[in-house]
């Protein structure tokens, strides 16, 4: 396959800058019909069958966007951490990266320092910080918003950028399918005989590394961490045995799951790292229904919604959508596909 395939146009001002209402976004359902198609989040009570569980990821958001000054020179310097490694440790990307070598130092607003350690040839710097960075992120980081939002983070943004599910920290960028969902329609969902699991897999770089390659096969995905518990696990086994269907909320729950049953197998609990890559031909084995939110053009994630509900009909759907005046990527609305056959 070639990534040109999964190539789309897209006017820049379908690209949402800020959330609708949580339950409020609109929804395009890919196996109604007519007017039916087009929906609302909220309505996923009435859209969802008694008995089918809906699978969210609870990983949590990092404020994980850091800016400070070279001691060396005072030149500005912006931090995207990206993964932990130890307590003080933490890889990240730099921008600007080529004034930054082994033993530059950096400064930040609140007395925090860090000190590369180590560069690698993609511009990733490992660096080792003068105390726990956690609690500065708290006072001094930054949202890590999309480079497609053309506006600085916001106050609001801590908690737009959040679902309401999210318990642990280690993400650096919203499952942004779990964002349409409030505790009231959590509630109403619940009530309609839906029930509800979780999964953690903290998104990282993997996710948007874009795809560069002519041939979709030479792409490489990065890994990233995952978690399921054995409450999990055992709701997915309960829901099958009785014949509901595993909605996953958005695709980091799809590659969780389908990546699990391939290293847990049918236990399905456990933790582990996935590198897992969903392009057509893919064999799904978990995920019944998938909601999502509309992803940028020649990326994975297209690719993998693609291999869902197949090539043709998602970007044919993609195609209706922006002529229906649909909002699209992070803080955009939402399509709700069942697995092809």
């Amino acid at each position: 396959m070639l990534t040109d395939d999964f190539d789309y146009h897209l006017p820049d001002g379908a690209i949402a800058q800020h959330p609708a209402p949580r339950g409020e976004s609109r929804l395009l359902v890919t196996s109604a019909e007519g007017t039916d198609r087009h929906r609302r989040t909220g309505d996923l009570p009435q859209i969802l069958c008694p008995g089918d569980l809906l699978v969210v990821n609870d990983t949590r958001v990092l404020a994980a966007r850091l800016f400070g000054r070279r001691r060396q020179g005072g030149g500005k310097v912006e931090l995207l951490l990206a993964e932990k490694l130890g307590p003080t440790t933490w890889e990240a990307l730099a921008k600007p990266g080529r004034r930054l070598r082994p033993g530059i130092e950096v400064d930040f607003t609140d007395g925090l320092v860090a000190r590369v350690v180590s560069k690698n040839d993609e511009g990733r710097c490992r660096f080792v910080f003068s105390e726990e960075v956690e609690p500065h992120l708290e006072t001094s980081g930054h949202m890590p918003l999309p480079p497609y939002i053309k506006r600085q983070d916001d106050a609001d943004d801590r908690q737009t950028y959040q679902t309401v599910f999210a318990q642990h920290p280690g993400a650096i960028a919203a499952p942004t399918a779990g964002l349409h969902f409030d505790d009231a329609l959590l509630s109403r969902l619940a009530a309609a005989g839906i029930e509800r699991a979780a999964v953690t897999l903290h998104v990282g770089l993997g996710t948007f590394k874009p795809v560069t390659a002519q041939l979709v096969h030479e792409h490489r995905m990065e890994t990233e961490r995952y978690n399921i518990s054995q409450a999990t696990a055992q709701a997915i086994r309960r829901t099958q045995e009785n014949g509901g269907r595993i909605v996953a909320v958005g695709t980091t729950v799809v590659r969780t799951l389908e990546s699990a049953i391939r290293q847990q197998g049918e236990g399905l609990a456990g933790e582990g790292r996935t590198e897992l890559f969903i392009t057509p031909g893919f064999d799904f084995r978990v995920v019944d229904v998938l909601l999502t939110n509309f992803h940028l053009p020649r990326s994975t994630l297209l690719m993998l919604v693609s291999a869902f509900a197949g090539r043709q009909d998602v970007l044919a759907a993609y195609r209706e959508a922006i002529a229906e005046g649909y909002r699209f990527y992070s803080y955009g609305d939402a399509m709700l596909l069942e697995r092809s056959s």
